[in-house]
């Protein structure tokens, strides 16, 4: 009879080594932890988001610390850093960039916009009108810009981080359906406890430099692309494809739902489940980390009824009711 505690058929070399990864996640934790009080879920899934090269909506009230969180992120890696304050004038051109003639060489030159950089903080991004919102969908879907003709790569790493207030309506767009779904996530960011508010409010009161001084580097911009290709190789078991693929499926039989998930949809949960995995330190995707991913991916690209949203039903309460129905198939 074969010995049970036998590990010896056990192939560890064929198991990643995510020891350096997992020490840089914590790095990164620690130093956005200096300024951010509580808010670990949304470290958890920025950090997911970078790893899985996907774009973040962040969805939050009005100081609720959405733009720092960005700003410190990218602090906290060294790589090249912009900021768009959306604003309803804002024109395609101030964002892409735009020709400029060259007297020197009566030649047009491309002067690049602030999209050109690894990190781009798009700051209340439905504040600009429907013709700008458009000149972004090549950018996150292709990650290049084409200008007159010529293509322009954005150069890795690259991510968007945008935000936008859910509450003010007057002088803002709601984002179309296909902008929406080139967000890997949807992060709603609630208020902080009575605990946590009284440290941000302490941490204030003894702040002494400002807070993006007190982050460090962490990350270099080699090392998060050597991270990226190591996602690719997260072991996901057959049966949770099609965990996946049911849970995708759902949102499009569900009565409560008038849009359901794409295909892409069941992409993003799989690259966000095999990044939030190697973020906890595993080379391998477990049920759970398909349901935490699973709210922000969701989300943002379903659609509840008329009728379901007059009743205050949301679409968060509706993905939760799908992972308790969807059985994880054997």
């Amino acid at each position: 009879m074969k010995n049970e505690n036998n590990t010896q058929d056990i192939q560890f070399n064929s198991r990643l080594n995510l020891h350096e990864l997992q020490a840089s996640v914590l790095q990164i934790k620690a130093e956005l932890s200096k300024v951010i009080v509580g808010q670990k879920h949304l470290v958890n899934l920025l950090l997911t988001a970078l790893l899985a090269e996907g774009h973040v909506l962040l969805e939050g009230a009005p100081g609720v610390a959405k733009t720092i969180a960005a700003k410190l992120l990218a602090k906290a890696l060294a790589v090249d850093f912009s900021r768009v304050q959306f604003t309803p004038d804002l024109m395609p051109s101030d964002v892409l960039g735009t020709s400029i003639f060259n007297l020197k060489n009566s030649e047009f030159e491309f002067k690049k916009g602030p999209i050109f950089s690894n990190i781009v903080l798009a700051d209340e991004i439905n504040r600009a009108p429907a013709k700008t919102q458009a000149a972004l969908f090549e950018v996150m879907e292709e990650r290049q810009v084409t200008m007159d003709g010529t293509k322009y790569k954005l150069d890795p790493p690259y991510i968007i981080l945008a935000t936008q207030n859910p509450i003010e309506q007057e002088g803002t767009y709601r984002l179309p359906e296909a902008q929406l779904d080139r967000f890997l996530f949807k992060v709603t960011i609630d208020y902080p406890n009575l605990e946590e508010e009284i440290e941000i409010i302490t941490r204030e009161h003894q702040l002494t430099t400002p807070k993006l001084e007190q982050i460090s580097t962490a990350l270099s911009k080699k090392k998060i692309i050597e991270y990226q290709g190591l996602i690719s190789q997260i072991i996901v078991e057959p049966h949770l494809i099609q965990y996946i693929a049911a849970i995708t499926l759902n949102t499009r039989n569900n009565p409560f739902l008038y849009l359901g998930a794409s295909p892409r949809a069941s992409i993003a949960i799989l690259k966000a489940s095999k990044a939030f995995a190697a973020v906890n330190g595993r080379d391998f995707v477990t049920p759970e980390d398909i349901k935490q991913i699973a709210i922000p991916v969701l989300q943002h690209r379903i659609i509840i009824t008329p009728e379901r949203e007059m009743e205050g039903i949301t679409t968060s309460q509706v993905i939760t009711d799908i992972l308790q129905i969807v059985e994880i198939p054997k």
